[in-house]
């Protein structure tokens, strides 16, 4: 079979979104969670400002739009399965997308996210890798753990609720529920950066 397909570039570097889009992406976000009557409520978030990592669950589609409200007005670079780029690469490029392989270890993806955060944006991660079926969570890697140790910034926590009543991935068709709720928080500051500062200056 002739290979003639042209493969993602993997190392392509992330870019915020384009100026032009941000709007666009408010405009397709908010409604939805005006609809959904949404309520998020933000804990030890003062003072709080990119760049940070974001750790989000994974219930439905919604959780994006819920995520683009939760850190207005900044820009966010999510990462994103590599098969929902078939057919729209370009554009999910333009709005922020990192694509990874699933359940793959990929050393590019900590350079891609690492490059994020070194342009001061929101790296969004779900960490669960899968939409859950039934609004469970699912068991998170250790090596979790190191990359928020590695990117050395604040780890915050996006929880959704009723995302997988309103769309289960099983059945797609919205039902219409609200509302539905959200906890935004900070898990930790740059603990990683602090304990290093303090061994610096003796203290």
């Amino acid at each position: 079979m002739k290979n003639d397909f042209q493969r993602f570039d993997m190392k392509k570097a992330p870019v915020p979104t384009k100026l032009y889009l941000q709007p666009l992406e408010w405009l397709l976000s908010f409604p939805a969670t005006i609809r959904h009557r949404t309520i998020i409520r933000k804990y030890r978030t003062d003072g709080l400002k990119p760049p940070y990592l974001l750790l989000c669950n994974h219930n439905a589609f919604m959780d994006f739009k819920v995520a683009t409200k939760a850190v207005f007005p900044h820009r966010a670079n999510y990462v994103v399965a590599i098969d929902g780029f078939i057919g729209r690469e370009q554009l999910l490029r333009d709005i922020g997308c990192i694509c990874k392989r699933k359940f793959t270890n990929d050393i590019t993806l900590i350079r891609q996210l690492k490059r994020v955060i070194k342009n001061g944006n929101i790296a969004v991660l779900y960490p669960e890798a899968r939409y859950s079926l039934c609004g469970t969570t699912a068991v998170l890697p250790a090596s979790l753990g190191k990359l928020c140790k590695l990117l050395g910034v604040p780890v915050v926590v996006l929880i959704c609720h009723g995302h997988h009543i309103n769309s289960p991935f099983w059945n797609l068709h919205e039902r219409g529920v609200a509302p539905t709720e959200a906890e935004f928080s900070v898990l930790f500051r740059s603990v990683y950066k602090e304990l290093h500062a303090d061994r610096e200056t003796g203290c």
